[in-house]
């Protein structure tokens, strides 16, 4: 055999057994898993949520950026909320998460306070689940589409910045960089494409796309992919030397709003990130993004799918993991 067939078979084998092994553990989770214990959680947590939303809007993107990256790194278990002890360098204090806004931990904080106050859910609900609840409410709040989530995930029991490394899109991904780590957790182009949408809601700091509107090589200081007119309004924004605290809108049409604004904004070259405008250059990717810019109903749907599909990732179950009485710590 040589060696390319062998390369296309073990990629089979191993893509095979990424969706087995999601099949497996997503039969743990289901729709209503609190019913006969915690009847009344998404109440509880939609409420709460809502009670942050109306005191400032970085809730919903700081939240919905807060599952991404917990889900991307050993899967949906709340380890991205847990603290550094001085023997451990937690997820969330690797470089990677740095940037991940404090409303979306304080949403959490908020959420299990508000379940644990009711006696019969007290220590019954996971922070996993918490936080996959909370996502949904937050997509909602922006003008998203609701879904029905799925629960039963237990929290991890283990938080460190090693398990970061690598497992985190980067700004500057090429499509077949996004497809092999979105692959890498059972998701495809299809979900990626999807899933990158949330760049619709949220801010970026300037660091993270200054090689697009300065120094993007020796021909080009400006990528040529990057609608000029929008690249000057980035220059001003974001000029050399800028305050690294800096951060502005990643979607410069409808920042606030849940909307398919993001595909729209691709074919006028107005991606923020590489990672984003790179859907639209590429011939791939393209006409997906073409398909969800003139219709929202089929992105909408698009997302719930790949949503439920993100949930499904890593979800720790029997000894793998607990209910932890305080998200910000280990049992």
């Amino acid at each position: 055999m040589d060696r390319s067939k062998f390369l296309i078979k073990l990629l089979l084998h191993l893509s095979l057994s990424v969706v087995l092994f999601s099949s497996c553990i997503s039969a743990q989770l289901r729709l209503n898993y609190y019913a006969n214990t915690c009847p009344d959680v998404e109440r509880i947590v939609r409420t709460t949520v809502r009670a942050k939303f109306t005191q400032t809007f970085v809730t919903v993107p700081a939240t919905l950026r807060l599952f991404f990256h917990d889900c991307f790194v050993s899967g949906c278990d709340a380890s991205v909320i847990v603290a550094s002890t001085p023997g451990n360098t937690a997820d969330k204090d690797h470089p990677d998460n740095l940037s991940l806004a404090g409303d979306g931990f304080d949403t959490m904080i908020k959420a299990k306070a508000a379940v644990d106050k009711v006696a019969r859910c007290k220590n019954r609900v996971s922070c996993a689940d918490i936080l996959a609840l909370a996502t949904r409410d937050v997509i909602v709040l922006a003008g998203g589409p609701s879904y029905a989530v799925e629960l039963g995930r237990l929290d991890g029991l283990s938080s460190t910045t090693r398990s970061v490394d690598g497992n985190l899109p980067q700004p500057t991904f090429n499509l077949n960089q996004l497809n092999s780590m979105f692959a890498s957790t059972g998701l495809s182009q299809g979900d990626m494409i999807a899933l990158s949408a949330a760049h619709t809601l949220g801010f970026s700091h300037c660091n993270k796309f200054s090689n697009r509107i300065f120094n993007f090589n020796r021909t080009h200081p400006i990528d040529p992919t990057l609608n000029r007119r929008y690249a000057t309004q980035l220059q001003g924004m974001c000029p050399r030397n800028v305050d690294p605290r800096i951060a502005i809108d990643m979607d410069p049409t409808t920042p606030t709003a849940f909307d398919n604004a993001y595909y729209k904004n691709l074919q006028n070259g107005m991606g923020l990130f590489t990672s984003d405008q790179v859907l639209f250059t590429d011939s791939r990717s393209r006409p997906t993004v073409n398909t969800w810019a003139s219709n929202s109903k089929a992105f909408n749907d698009a997302f719930i799918q790949a949503m439920t599909k993100l949930g499904r990732v890593g979800v720790k179950t029997g000894r793998n993991g607990n209910i932890r009485f305080d998200c910000g710590r280990f049992n």
